[in-house]
């Protein structure tokens, strides 16, 4: 018997996940798409049949590990954040190519406005740019429903499926209707051709005419889809396009029946016939979708007699930032809800390190030390300690992607910048920190590496750490000479020790590693609850 339950979006894909009978689940996380995981290894069907819900260090090794188990037969879901993705853009690029066995898709969580990130891009030019079809859920069912169907897309046409959602589908609410009864796991199956996956040019090219070849077929999927539909409006003067997420904030403004004829799309490529069937009937056309303007870019190239696009690109939505129902009112030229204007008043406030937390102490240490050369020295990396860069401490200059800190302090120490010096946590480290610090002493570029390790993933929940109780060991393993390798507890107690290994190793004509190592204090508080 069929039945409802209360789901975030992430969490409707992570049941969808699970009913569709994937084997395993991997990913890292990254906000907004953490808890797609998180939901699986909790929930009791995923630990019933041991599904792998294990992280995995980053991006690119969680995709390539889900291909091991798609080429075995498997299903399996991978998750990431929309920049998780450019780590993992190598091996995505290249499965569009190989194809898979078993179903794959590829759940990407992006975050316009940037609430939590680097920038705000848009994963459908990934999917677009590997050819590979698109889903993009409108709210929590069709979150559920498309990750069914994603995985059956995949397994039938033999390529990976990205099924891409919003910061605000992802973290909001609604009820969503379960199927009767959740599908069985695949049975272990290998490719039935043995150079499938072999990515050798004259098999590559063979590979890569095979993906051309099924365009067609794409299109005419997302031609028959059942999430791509037409509705007619009365008047004719305008035609809206929406997608994804949009669809909410059209319905919002037109509750009951829209005036005007529109197009709802959730799977991609675009569905040519039914956007075709909008131009014939309206004046102009105006584009609602969130993140960039992959849609309204297609349509002013799209259409012969040169239809009027209304969207992003023309100022009628802002460039930037997510949409929401009042900017969607405001192009359609509705009046503003009230209380608008209060909103717009209100002052956020700024993020700041937890009390307690032992960065605090990492950042006193390092301002004392670097009051000494000048600032502008200290290079930083994602995660809790890139805060060091806002008041009181001020104390870093740079946050630009993960492991950056190290490659950065390395290029500038390069250019005769001294002292170099680079802060970066535990989990960043082993996720993109350590082939970085492998160049710098194969040079033995004359940095400082400072490891904040606070023994989690604090940023996304607390997860654990790839680098749990193997820092020194891993830097080491890459050539840091061990009396250069230092070692001590985050605490106030400890500053003078802190700043006095500081100035050593600053002092020092090579690389160095500096550890000051503390438990999360969020972390460590579930962990006193539990």
């Amino acid at each position: 018997m069929t039945h409802k339950k209360l789901l975030l979006g992430v969490e409707a894909i992570g049941q969808g996940a699970i009913d569709g009978g994937i084997s395993g689940v991997y990913a890292y996380p990254g906000t907004p798409s953490t808890e797609i995981t998180e939901y699986i290894q909790e929930n009791e069907v995923a630990i019933e049949r041991n599904l792998h819900r294990q992280w995995s260090a980053n991006e690119k090794t969680a995709m390539e590990a889900a291909l091991g188990m798609s080429y075995a037969g498997k299903r399996t879901l991978v998750c990431m954040k929309h920049v998780g993705l450019n780590v993992a853009a190598d091996v995505f690029m290249n499965i569009a190519v190989t194809g898979i066995n078993g179903g794959m898709v590829i759940a990407v969580a992006d975050d316009p406005s940037m609430h939590s990130s680097q920038n705000e891009q848009d994963s459908r030019y990934y999917g677009r740019f590997a050819m590979i079809p698109v889903l993009e859920p409108s709210d929590q069912q069709e979150a559920y429903d498309l990750t069914l169907a994603g995985l059956e897309l995949s397994e039938k046409n033999g390529v990976p499926v990205m099924i891409r959602i919003t910061t605000r589908l992802a973290h909001s609410r609604s009820g969503v209707l379960l199927m009767e009864k959740a599908r069985m796991e695949n049975p272990i199956s290998l490719p039935s051709d043995p150079m499938q996956f072999v990515l050798l040019p004259a098999n590559a090219r063979r590979r890569y005419q095979n993906l051309l070849n099924q365009q067609d077929r794409f299109l005419e999927l997302s031609e028959q889809s059942v999430f791509n539909k037409f509705e007619d409006g009365a008047d004719r003067s305008l035609g809206i396009v929406c997608c994804g997420i949009a669809v909410n904030y059209f319905r919002e403004n037109y509750p009951g029946v829209s005036p005007y004829p529109w197009v709802k799309i959730s799977q991609y490529p675009l569905p040519e016939n039914l956007l075709k069937q909008l131009e014939s009937q309206v004046d102009e056309i105006l584009v609602l979708e969130e993140g960039y303007p992959l849609v309204e870019e297609q349509l002013r190239g799209f259409f012969q007699r040169g239809k009027k696009i209304l969207g992003r690109l023309d100022g009628t939505l802002p460039r930037a930032g997510e949409l929401n129902p009042d900017l969607v009112a405001s192009a359609l030229h509705l009046e503003k809800p009230v209380g608008q204007e209060l909103q717009s008043t209100l002052v956020n406030r700024p993020p700041a390190l937890c009390k307690g937390c032992g960065h605090h102490d990492t950042y006193r240490a390092l301002n004392e030390v670097m009051e000494e050369h000048g600032k502008g020295k200290v290079f930083s990396d994602i995660g809790c300690y890139t805060l060091g860069a806002l008041p009181p401490y001020s104390s870093i200059y740079s946050c630009v992607d993960m492991g950056a800190s190290v490659t950065m302090a390395k290029g500038a120490a390069d250019a005769g910048l001294f002292p170099s010096v680079a802060v970066i946590g535990d989990s960043t480290f082993t996720h993109s920190g350590i082939t970085g610090l492998l160049d710098a002493v194969n040079e033995q570029s004359n940095i400082v590496l400072i490891i904040g390790d606070n023994e989690s993933i604090s940023m996304t929940g607390g997860q654990d750490s790839s680098a749990l109780g193997r820092i020194e060991a891993i830097c080491e393993g890459v050539g840091v000479l061990p009396d250069h390798i230092h070692v001590l507890e985050s605490l106030p107690k400890n500053h003078e020790i802190l700043v006095g290994l500081l100035r050593q190793e600053i002092a020092y004509q090579g690389v160095s590693v500096i550890i000051p190592r503390r438990e999360c204090i969020q972390k460590l508080a579930r962990r006193k609850r539990n």
